[in-house]
């Protein structure tokens, strides 16, 4: 295998590994509802590690799916308009077991725009121009890769759960951020905000 082929291999291994140790791990009130678009969206989301290429300059971090990008889409800041444009990746989105009735799953179809995943993938789009000039420089990757749900609908980030939940969830994720470093061998990591910033200080 190339390079490249051996660590888009690693990186799909430790998408799905992590993928398995979310899913088995049950969160309390105010949690009602939790999606794990690794598991309903992975078809997109492993067409994104297909992007990726060893050695990047820099690895960018965000704390977890947003309810219109990555929940969505299955790609870290996944906004539809970048992920369908920019990324030029259009995969099927299943629907998830558990589906909240004011937040449903719609995929790549989905007309909402998430803001953070708009201004990040354009920015990139702005500096690189093209999705292979940017993978070339950088590669996306959320901390935790489940989303929050309460009772009525509204997000929940994980730094908002009981420690309860909080301990596992830690040990779960920063073990893959762990592996996805040894992976990419990026020259740098950058936290975009400050909880991705303390996880990638602590992992």
């Amino acid at each position: 295998m190339t390079a490249r082929a051996d660590t888009i291999d690693a990186l799909v291994r430790t998408s799905r590994t992590l993928s398995r140790a979310v899913g088995a791990m049950e969160f309390a009130a105010p949690v009602a509802c939790v999606y794990n678009p690794l598991e309903y969206a992975r078809a997109p989301h492993e067409a994104y590690l297909a992007c990726a290429r060893p050695r990047p300059g820099a690895l960018f971090l965000g704390m977890n799916p947003g309810p219109f990008g990555m929940a969505q889409t299955g790609v870290p800041f996944g906004e539809v308009a970048a992920v369908r444009g920019f990324l030029a990746i259009d995969a099927a989105v299943k629907r998830p077991a558990q589906e909240h009735p004011k937040r449903p799953i719609e995929g790549l179809a989905c007309a909402r725009s998430e803001v953070s995943g708009r201004r990040f993938w354009g920015l990139m789009a702005a500096e690189f121009g093209t999705r292979d000039a940017f993978f070339r420089r950088g590669f996306v990757w959320n901390w935790c890769p489940l989303a929050f749900m309460a009772e009525s609908g509204a997000n929940i980030t994980p730094d908002k759960l009981a420690r309860a939940a909080q301990e596992p969830l830690e040990a779960a994720c920063d073990r893959a951020l762990r592996s996805v470093v040894a992976a990419l061998a990026p020259s740098m990591v950058i936290g975009v905000g400050a909880f991705a910033s303390a996880c990638a200080a602590r992992a």
